[in-house]
Parts: C-alpha cells; sequence; structure tokens
C-alpha cells in the first residue's frame, strides 16, 4: 500500500496571480502589466517581471488609483476567491498618496522668459 503525501502550502507565488488573487489588480493581465512597467515593488527592490516571486512576510508595494498602498503577504492563496478571502491575504501597513511622493511641478519658462521670445511662439 502505498500513502500518498498532501503537499504543504506552497513556499511562493508569481506576483502577478498573487495580486490578482488578493484583488489589488482587477485582472491578472492589468497585474502583469503594471509589474513589466515597473510600478511594484516587493522589499524595496522594483520588480520588471509578472514572474517575479512572493513569499510569506514580503512587503509588496502596489498602485491603486492615486494612492500608493505597502502592504505584508499574510498568506499566498489557491484561488481568487470573494472579497472576505482576499483580504485574508495580506495586512495593509501603510498607504501614501501618489500626489505626495511626486515633486512639484515647476513651469520651465517663467513669465519674463515669455516675453522674450518671438511671437510667433508666444502664439503657438
Amino acid at each position: 500500500m502505498t500513502a500518498i503525501a498532501i503537499a504543504p502550502e506552497r513556499a511562493k507565488a508569481r506576483l502577478d496571480q498573487w495580486l490578482w488573487f488578493a484583488r489589488l489588480a482587477k485582472s491578472r493581465s492589468l497585474a502583469a502589466r503594471l509589474c513589466a512597467a515597473g510600478a511594484i515593488a516587493i522589499n524595496g527592490a522594483t520588480v520588471t517581471k509578472p514572474n517575479q516571486t512572493v513569499r510569506v512576510g514580503d512587503f509588496v508595494v502596489v498602485p491603486q488609483g492615486g494612492v500608493q498602498r505597502t502592504v505584508r503577504v499574510m498568506a499566498l492563496g489557491q484561488r481568487r476567491g470573494p472579497a472576505s478571502e482576499a483580504c485574508a491575504l495580506y495586512q495593509a501597513t501603510a498607504a501614501a498618496r501618489l500626489r505626495d511622493l511626486a515633486p512639484i511641478w515647476v513651469p520651465l519658462l517663467d513669465e519674463d522668459d515669455t516675453a522674450s521670445l518671438p511671437l510667433s511662439a508666444r502664439e503657438a
């Protein structure tokens, strides 16, 4: 008689899949695009590939709308379930408005600079 060993809970998961399971991204393809664009960071390192592994205990920084959320991975999950199940996959640690993180916009030309431009350049 042979015994079938039950596999322990996965020790790691793909980042794009975990973002989708945790409902931090609306679709898995959107999660993959966020990763490829370099908008996601794990433990302070920017991620550029959707197949980056995520483990329990990692800190993930995710942009959502005008907010940049920092979450701690609590579990990896097996499926994309209801929101109550998704909330159990992470613990929110911080949220910062992206406006606060971006530098303040400074115009390249002052009013004095635009006065010295030719009239044709000022009208354009």
